[in-house]
């Protein structure tokens, strides 16, 4: 078997350059978004302390234009699925009322060979009419 060589300088025990590089550009982009992050929690806590009285004050106007609201696009999204299904269904019954109409491959070819010897019958009626 190979034997092992030990490098000739014993290797540091200390961070590698990428992982001084990744803890440098890391913590001011982290930081950053941490601060940013806690102002948008503290602007909404603040919105959200104005807004409360304002919503309490005017809940008997702003309910029933919710309920409206939220009606009436129900009643939208409703109008369309009703929509969609009853494409949907039409056609699936278009579809399989073609599928039953039309004759299947052996049907379709046994009818015309019925019709061509129908034809052949005729034609040599035709000749022994006229002999």
């Amino acid at each position: 078997m190979a034997e092992l060589r030990q490098p000739d300088q014993p290797r540091a025990a200390g961070p590698t350059k990428t992982q001084i590089l990744a803890v440098v550009t890391g913590l001011p982009v982290g930081g950053g978004l941490l601060l940013l992050a806690g102002i948008t929690l503290a602007g909404t806590l603040l919105s959200l302390a104005v807004t409360t009285p304002l919503f309490v004050i005017f809940s008997p106007i702003l309910v029933p234009a919710g309920l409206t609201v939220a009606l009436a696009v129900a009643g939208f999204l409703t109008s369309g699925a009703f929509g969609i299904t009853a494409l949907s269904s039409l056609s699936w019954i278009i579809n399989n009322y073609v599928r039953r109409t039309r004759l299947p491959d052996h049907l379709e070819q046994a009818k015309r060979t019925a019709a061509l010897k129908a034809k052949e019958m005729g034609q040599k009626t035709q000749e022994s009419g006229r002999a």
